[in-house]
């Protein structure tokens, strides 16, 4: 019983102040997410005031914000519109790929931690955190520009990537022999192949499943259908994101609409829940010694990142404004970021990565929806005027 009130009072608490920073980001005119994260900081290891008893609980809020910002995304586009948006632009995901491994993978061998850290830092610095993009891109009112969907399939493509990379740097991190880390690659591409087929061969027939004209009943089908898909997922070593995203597509719509509407303020709350967790796992007293080259590292791979965006939205035929918001939206890092780090550090990969990544993580986490909000318009006037 006492420890029941003590989560309510901890949980109430930081949602609560949740709500007040949403309205002095609103009364600014910035993205909320930066002081999320600075709450997270704050009631974290390290922190101000750790949370005693509630960063469990909160946890599975926040694995429940990641699933309900994806699920939400793929309502907004079917899975005709996403297979021909991967097509068009596997190309660009392979330029991504790129591009934004191998900064990390060569600051890790510059600093001599090994192959294996190599290949580690390589997914820190590449994925982008598709729980923050899409509420930069909710946020914004940039759901419906032209070059969404190229971002969406940037991120899709780096999901489908993540579920290669993480069975092999499992491998990696075990020490497995070839063979078997060769068989946990095969079962995790099976798994997203099924997935995928079931959503592109079965959809109308999930639809008609769904659908319901009670809004509760809705709700309840839509997101109970989203997490046992995503738990499959995670279960075959494919990310939970990806399991949810496909759900979305799979309806489309008016089914669709109606289920956005409906989920928006539980998606709203969940992920700012999601936010303040990052910040909770980040200890304050271990960013500061690796903050300078953390701050280096991210420089590059947003620069890298702005290249990715502007060079798939221009092989898309988008304009020069809709290229740089492409490059923006894939700025920030996250939650696929901070799981790779702590898998390499959990093995003992390097005793220093898991500073340098989440120092890295955070300053992008941070910048990110800033410069969606800030930096954008600057960026779009020179490109206008080039």
């Amino acid at each position: 019983m006492h420890n029941t009130a003590i989560l309510f009072l901890e949980f109430g608490a930081v949602v609560l102040g949740l709500g007040i920073l949403g309205a002095l980001a609103l009364r600014v005119g910035i993205s909320p997410i930066p002081l999320y994260l600075i709450a997270g900081l704050a009631f974290g290891t390290g922190g101000i005031l750790p949370l005693a008893t509630s960063e469990e609980f909160i946890a599975t809020g926040a694995e429940l914000g990641v699933i309900l910002l994806l699920l939400t995304l793929g309502l907004e586009y079917n899975a005709d519109e996403l297979m021909t948006s991967l097509k068009g632009n596997a190309r660009a995901g392979l330029v991504d790929l790129v591009l934004n491994a191998a900064p990390g993978a060569a600051c890790a061998l510059i600093l001599g931690w090994g192959p294996v850290a190599a290949v580690a830092m390589a997914g820190v610095t590449y994925a982008t955190s598709s729980g923050i993009t899409a509420k930069v891109l909710s946020d914004l009112g940039w759901i419906g520009n032209r070059e969404t969907p190229v971002v969406l399939s940037l991120l899709v493509f780096e999901d489908l990537t993540m579920a290669i990379y993480l069975p092999v740097l499992t491998a990696m991190l075990a020490g497995l022999s070839l063979f078997a880390g060769a068989v946990t690659v095969a079962i995790a591409l099976a798994a997203v192949s099924v997935v995928l087929l079931v959503a592109l061969r079965f959809g109308r027939y999930i639809e008609a499943f769904v659908a319901s004209p009670n809004s509760e009943v809705l709700v309840l089908k839509v997101v109970g259908l989203a997490l046992l898909v995503a738990g499959l997922a995670q279960q075959l070593q494919v990310s939970a994101a990806v399991g949810a995203f496909l759900v979305g597509i799979a309806l489309s719509g008016e089914l669709a609409e109606d289920a956005q509407a409906l989920l928006a303020p539980l998606r709203d709350l969940f992920a700012a829940v999601f936010f303040v967790f990052f910040g909770l796992q980040t200890d304050p007293t271990k960013i500061l010694p690796a903050a300078a080259l953390a701050a280096g590292l991210a420089l590059v791979t947003m620069i890298t990142k702005l290249m990715t965006g502007i060079y798939a939205a221009r092989r898309a035929g988008i304009a020069r404004a809709g290229r740089v918001r492409a490059g923006i939206a894939l700025i920030p890092r996250g939650e696929f970021n901070i799981v790779i780090a702590g898998l390499a550090v959990a093995a003992g990969a390097h005793p220093d990565l898991g500073a340098l990544a989440a120092a890295y993580v955070l300053i992008l986490a941070a910048f990110g929806p800033l410069a969606a909000r800030l930096v954008q318009p600057l960026l779009v006037r020179v490109a206008s005027r080039a």
